[in-house]
């Protein structure tokens, strides 16, 4: 699972989730690519089980490019403990999703091909998603 190597603070304070994404709105790498639609956080869980689908999705065809990375940690408390004591230890590391981020984008393979991955992997994220091809996409 995707995870930093190191980081400045142990624990930070969660983000809003207001706007739309200023950047990694359009297809830097690949052909087709997975575009997100409602705001969220995304876990390193949900990165890697949506990498898995494609790549098995694909079967070693093409190449996958994943343009978001889990960099923000998450803390929680043990269960059924008091409140106060300071704030809890690091559980895992979520990805801050915006509006029209693009999340994944695959490259060498069909249209069909890749919009069934897209579509598989999409199954996998708590929120919705649109499939977006590049504006100079001629079927290659």
């Amino acid at each position: 699972m995707l995870e930093p190597k190191r980081i400045a603070r142990r624990r930070q304070h969660r983000d809003k989730l207001k706007g739309n994404a200023q950047r990694g709105t359009t297809l830097a790498f690949g052909s087709f690519g997975l575009k997100a639609i409602e705001p969220k956080f995304i876990t390193s869980r949900q990165i890697e089980a949506c990498r898995v689908t494609i790549a098995r999705t694909l079967q070693r065809d093409g190449k996958t490019f994943i343009r978001i990375f889990p960099d923000r940690p998450i803390t929680s408390k043990p269960a059924e403990t008091r409140m106060g004591k300071g704030k809890g230890a690091l559980d895992h590391y979520i990805a801050v999703v915006k509006p029209g981020r693009i999340l994944f984008e695959i490259a060498g393979v069909s249209e069909e091909m890749a919009q069934e991955a897209l579509r598989r992997a999409s199954h996998k994220l708590p929120i919705k998603t649109k499939f977006v091809k590049r504006r100079d996409y001629d079927g290659e």
